[in-house]
């Protein structure tokens, strides 16, 4: 295999390329993580089975999005490829020197990414990933169709078939709608923002982990606030710059419900009966 990649990274930079260092670090779920180096270049490589290829295109796509449309710092993808038995995907390593984390700065650049509006439907070209589940982006003029047919009603349905029924559907995902029909524009999110997902390199802001589409600038938010919230510093930073809307705690209550709905159907256990609590919640 390692032959292919060094094939692969030398074919992307046009120059030889050969490892002459490997650290294997923490695996996530099946995903194995490989340090590389050829003592001066150095990059991470995930390798997974054949079937994550479409994953790897799919997170490699949404970087070239954060990088384009955005001025945090983001990990570039050098190549990806696959073979016989794996697929894999080489990407650029960004230091995480914290020796002056401004949270301050990320809450800004978060809010001049959300504000820019260049899209004017909600959804994305091609269906993504999060938590190593597909996310289906089916364009659509309203935001809160999208949201309760391809988040929430989608997650519900899945979760059906495997015979967990935490509601009658089609009755939620009309409430949904009724509940999230405000005046929000199509943002670019990042769509996995959280603690571990945000890092800074010499204080500036660097994201991790994307899975972008145009939606709701809250969703972004409320993510970020779900566990572990991220420090006052970015949210203040954020709201000094780009104000939430009214009616934004009984919003939050929904987005955050989409990321219970995907630890449910990924982990099942403890995490269906936090999917239910919050549903119970939002019919009250």
């Amino acid at each position: 295999m390692w032959n292919v990649v060094n094939q692969q990274i030398s074919e992307a930079l046009h120059q030889p390329f050969i490892l002459t260092h490997k650290e294997q670090l923490s695996s996530v779920e099946n995903e194995m993580r490989f340090h590389i180096s050829n003592g001066e270049l150095n990059y991470l490589v995930k390798v997974d089975l054949l079937s994550a290829l479409e994953r790897y295109e799919s997170e490699s796509k949404a970087r070239d999005l954060l990088i384009r449309d955005s001025d945090f710092l983001i990990a570039d993808t050098i190549t990806i490829g696959t073979t016989l038995e794996f697929s894999f995907i080489v990407l650029e390593v960004i230091s995480k020197a914290e020796t002056s984390p401004n949270w301050q700065e990320c809450g800004l650049q978060l809010a001049k990414m959300h504000n820019r509006y260049e899209q004017k439907m909600f959804g994305l070209e091609e269906d993504g990933y999060l938590l190593h589940m597909a996310q289906p982006n089916q364009w659509h003029k309203k935001w809160e169709t999208f949201f309760a047919e391809e988040r929430i009603g989608w997650q519900l349905q899945l979760l059906k078939e495997k015979g967990v029924e935490l509601v009658n559907i089609d009755d939620f995902v009309v409430t949904v709608k009724s509940l999230l029909a405000h005046h929000a524009k199509p943002s670019l999110l990042h769509g996995n923002l959280c603690q571990g997902n945000v890092f800074f390199n010499e204080s500036k802001p660097c994201l991790d982990n994307p899975a972008c589409y145009y939606g709701d600038r809250e969703v972004d938010i409320a993510m970020s606030e779900l566990y572990t919230p991220l420090p006052q510093a970015f949210y203040d930073s954020y709201n000094e710059h780009l104000p939430l809307s009214p009616g934004y705690e009984m919003r939050k209550a929904i987005y955050q419900l989409y990321p219970l709905l995907l630890h449910a159907n990924f982990y099942a256990g403890e995490h269906i009966n936090h999917a239910q609590k919050r549903v119970n919640e939002i019919l009250k």
